[in-house]
């Protein structure tokens, strides 16, 4: 049954909607104020709103505007006055699905609710079909290129297979969880389950329940037998990120399930073999932890099979291109936008800045820059939510710099003359140093690959003043 709520600050209205609506066998709330709609959205969960524009207070385009952050996929039917239909199609422009005007018509709303309903139905199920897709995808396709990541992908394609337990280190948003699904999905077990946890976000009050189960009675409020997280990942992968957090005593009791594999549950007189494989991941170097005193070494030998370290994004810039694009089309897709690309200056912007939060924040910053920007324009730089930092400027020189690398795999089908037409000169620079060293230095071979004559190629070295030193 499809909730509604109906927002008015008239309860008189709120109610006679809501009696209407009920003899068509929808679960109907009501609001009074938009402040409450906002707390109601938070823990009803609607599935659409009726929404009066006038209200006192907070009123019907200041809830649009906070509730396409709080919940950008709810449909918002708008009601609004005869003769103010303006602020109606100002609200359609802000994300609102439609308008209805008073004296509302009941084949109207009934019309306009079960359209709205089907989109956001429609919309969920791309949503989860994405999500499907996105955990079977190559690791490639969600993390990008760059010579840096390639390498991660060797890594992970090499122990895969195997049943090693792997150590991922990598800074907070740098992608150990895909990581850890990718070798999770690549490996025999890859038909079991994969269950993550966040180590540092149990109660160390609850973590030992929740790691090996309990039987009924084991304490109060135990009315059930529950199986923990060994049980649940048997034959499949357990993925415990920031280890770190473990509390001490837990971690010996997670060595000891380690070396016997086997569990006892809270309560329970007998163990149970496990079947499991470990991945873990952590911000900070266990072996650093251990001489801190924060990590039991015999636990981290153990665990310390294979390591692979995610480089943060800072220093693989040339997959910001990519995940930028791929962050823009799943969001346009969920917003139902049509946010045509970013502008050079948008562009630049996304490469200057160090993303402390890495590809996490990257993503969060083009969801935010596509909510923000207009239909059918290009996302430009005040729309990213971001801090401006400038960069070294490259001498040209490969023998004294680091220059910002640019893979040619991800401008395949652009000629030169194409990249540089959107004027992304920094790119087009980095391009051709990029290919220079990939030829050592022959000019002829560079133009081949990037689609110019030779006398193009000279024109371009001596524009950026390129120096290439074998």
């Amino acid at each position: 049954m499809s909730k509604i709520l109906v927002v008015d600050d008239e309860v008189k209205a709120c109610e006679l909607l809501k009696r209407f609506l009920k003899t068509k066998e929808y679960d109907v709330i009501t609001s009074n104020s938009g402040e409450d709609a906002i707390e109601k959205v938070k823990n009803e969960k609607p599935d659409v709103i009726l929404l009066d524009v006038r209200m006192p207070g907070m009123d019907g385009i200041e809830v649009l505007k906070q509730l396409r952050e709080l919940a950008p996929l709810l449909p918002v039917i708008l009601v609004t006055a005869y003769g103010k239909i303006d602020n109606a199609v100002q609200a359609v422009k802000l994300g609102a699905y439609d308008y209805l005007t008073k004296p509302l018509d009941n084949e109207k709303i009934m019309v306009t609710l079960r359209n709205a309903l089907t989109e956001l139905y429609l919309k969920r199920e791309v949503r989860m079909l994405r999500s499907n897709l996105k955990e079977s995808a190559p690791l490639f396709k969600l993390m990008g290129s760059s010579d840096e990541i390639k390498r991660v992908y060797d890594q992970v394609n090499s122990v895969s297979p195997t049943n090693f337990t792997v150590i991922l280190y990598g800074e907070t948003g740098s992608g150990k969880e895909l990581v850890a699904k990718a070798v999770h999905n690549q490996s025999l077990r890859k038909n079991g389950e994969f269950v993550a946890i966040d180590c540092g976000a149990i109660p160390e009050t609850l973590i030992e329940s929740e790691f090996f189960g309990y039987e009924r009675g084991a304490f109060t409020g135990a009315d059930k037998r529950k199986e923990g997280y060994f049980e649940t990942a048997s034959k499949g992968t357990l993925f415990l990120d920031e280890i770190g957090n473990l509390p001490r005593h837990m971690q010996s009791k997670l060595l000891r399930s380690l070396e016997e594999r086997r569990i006892r549950r809270l309560g329970g007189k007998k163990d149970k073999l496990i079947d499991v494989r470990i991945i873990v991941a952590s911000n900070e170097k266990l072996g650093n932890l251990v001489n801190a005193g924060k990590f039991r070494e015999d636990l981290y030998h153990r665990l310390n099979e294979f390591t692979i370290e995610i480089p943060p994004l800072r220093k693989r810039k040339n997959d910001i291109v990519y995940l930028s694009k791929r962050f823009l089309d799943e969001v346009k897709l969920e917003l139902n936008k049509n946010v045509t690309g970013f502008s050079t200056s948008a562009i630049e912007c996304l490469f200057d800045y160090d993303w402390p939060g890495n590809v996490r924040e990257l993503r969060n910053v083009i969801r935010k820059a596509v909510l923000t920007s207009s239909n059918n324009e290009m996302i430009e730089d005040q729309y990213l939510p971001i801090e401006k930092s400038s960069l070294k400027t490259d001498s040209g020189d490969f023998q004294t710099t680091q220059p910002l690398k640019v893979e040619i795999d991800g401008y395949e089908g652009f000629s030169l003359k194409d990249i540089a037409k959107k004027g992304l000169s920094k790119i087009e620079k980095n391009v051709i140093m990029d290919v220079l060293k990939r030829t050592g230095g022959n000019k002829s071979k560079a133009a081949k690959i990037l689609k110019i004559d030779n006398t193009t190629m000279h024109y371009k070295i001596k524009e950026y003043g390129i120096r290439y030193t074998p």
